[in-house]
Parts: C-alpha cells; sequence; structure tokens
C-alpha cells in the first residue's frame, strides 16, 4: 500500500521483510535495549524541495539514536554543513532531541535498518527499495536531490525506474531526473574524509551548488541555471 500525496509510509518497527537485518536487529536489542534498534525513519519535512540520501543507519548513529546521520561522524559534517547553506537550524548534538531541524530538506536511507559492517546486500537494497520510492513520491514538491555514494545513488536510480547506465555515479556529477536533478558525493564518512576521498571543500561546493541551484530554480526566468560543471543523465 502506498501513501497518499503528501504522506510518506515508513516501516514499521519490527519489519520482517529482510531475515539477516531482522536477525542483525534482535541481536542489538538484546544487547543494547536503550538504543533505537529499528527501521529509522525519514528526518524533515515532506514539503522540501531538497531530498538527501544516505546508504543506510550507523550501527552506532542512527541505529542508536533513531535519527539518520545523527551519533556517529558522518553527522558532523553533514549537519554542519546543510546549516551553512540554510538547510538546517539548531545545534547538532548527536541526539535525536537535541532540536535540530531541516528546512526546505529531508534525509532518508536507501536502507532503512542498520546492515552488518555497513555493508547491505543487494537483495536488502531493492527490498527497501519501496520506501525511498513512496518518500520520493510523497515530496510533491521536491526539485533537488543529493546522493551521498553510490548505493544512495543507485537507489534513487532505481526508486525512479532509470537503467543506472543512464546516470553514472562520480563525485560532482550532476543528472537531470523526472523533474528532479539528482546531485552524486562521495559519502561523508569518517574513512573518505580521513583519506581525503571528499574533503570538506568539496563537499560544501556541492551543497552550495545545490543551493545556487535551488535559489534559481525558485525564479521564474532560471530553469537550467546550474547545469555547469555537472554531467547530465
Amino acid at each position: 500500500m502506498h501513501p497518499a500525496a503528501g504522506a510518506a509510509a515508513e516501516p514499521g518497527r519490527d519489519c520482517p521483510r529482510c531475515p539477516r537485518l531482522v536477525a542483525f536487529r534482535q541481536t542489538w536489542r538484546e544487547r543494547e535495549p536503550g538504543w533505537f534498534n529499528a527501521p529509522v525513519p525519514s528526518f524533515g519535512p515532506v514539503e522540501a524541495r531538497l531530498l538527501i540520501v544516505g546508504l543506510g543507519p550507523g550501527l552506532r548513529g542512527a541505529n542508536r539514536t533513531g535519527r539518520p546521520f545523527t551519533g556517529d561522524f558522518a553527522g558532523h559534517l553533514l549537519y554542519a554543513t546543510l546549516r551553512d547553506y540554510g538547510f538546517a537550524q539548531g545545534d547538532y548534538a548527536e541526539r535525536a532531541d537535541d532540536g535540530l531541524v531541516l528546512v526546505d530538506a529531508r534525509i532518508a536511507n536507501a536502507v532503512r535498518c542498520a546492515p552488518p559492517d555497513n555493508k547491505p546486500l543487494p537483495v536488502e537494497i531493492k527490498t527497501c527499495r519501496d520506501f525511498l520510492k513512496d518518500d520520493i513520491a510523497a515530496m510533491t514538491r521536491l526539485r533537488a536531490i543529493v546522493a551521498l555514494g553510490r548505493i544512495a545513488h543507485d537507489g534513487v536510480i532505481g526508486a525512479l525506474g532509470r537503467k543506472l547506465a543512464s546516470a553514472p555515479f562520480a563525485h560532482g556529477a550532476v543528472h537531470a531526473l523526472d523533474g528532479a536533478v539528482l546531485f552524486d558525493s562521495y559519502h561523508c564518512s569518517r574513512y573518505n574524509t580521513n583519506t581525503g576521498v571528499l574533503t570538506n571543500e568539496m563537499f560544501r561546493a556541492l551543497f552550495a551548488q545545490v543551493r545556487s541551484y535551488l535559489d534559481a530554480a525558485s525564479q521564474p526566468s532560471a530553469s537550467t541555471a546550474l547545469m555547469s560543471g555537472g554531467n547530465t543523465g
């Protein structure tokens, strides 16, 4: 059953779809009963024009706190960048109740449950895709999507019913897809930033591009202001 426009469906706390993830979830419920340990819902207003898609909940991050990118390293870079470019307000304190709010932005994961070793199986990514489809369908004002990493990128392309070859993943690539523009970024993980695969400057430059695109899109005369510097698919 799909939600009506303007209402996104979320998996239930005991979603049974992926047996391996169910077993992993149950193990951690027994080890850490005070943690969230459930499919992590999307965060931010469904009326937003920007959707940010991640891989899945970090075991000691979103799986612990119940909010995407909250409680581990990736959240520090993501939420600081969102705040600097007007997509978030408040202070990020690694807690779901820290008062941070998103502005014209929403965050979802390609896989809603924490996968072992942060590596969901292809069948799990495909099985969970219905929830990403529902998020996209519910966001009736959606104009831009940021995919954080290849799994998120592939999830978005699959959710839109497109072939992966039609929009190759690359950091900084830009693809026009079904009424929205997809911006690709390397994932803001500790590994990627520590190794220099993704620098703060690279990440900020991408969100500056998204900010400029959405600002231009709100002007009647600017329909394709952004596409300089990116690839289109």
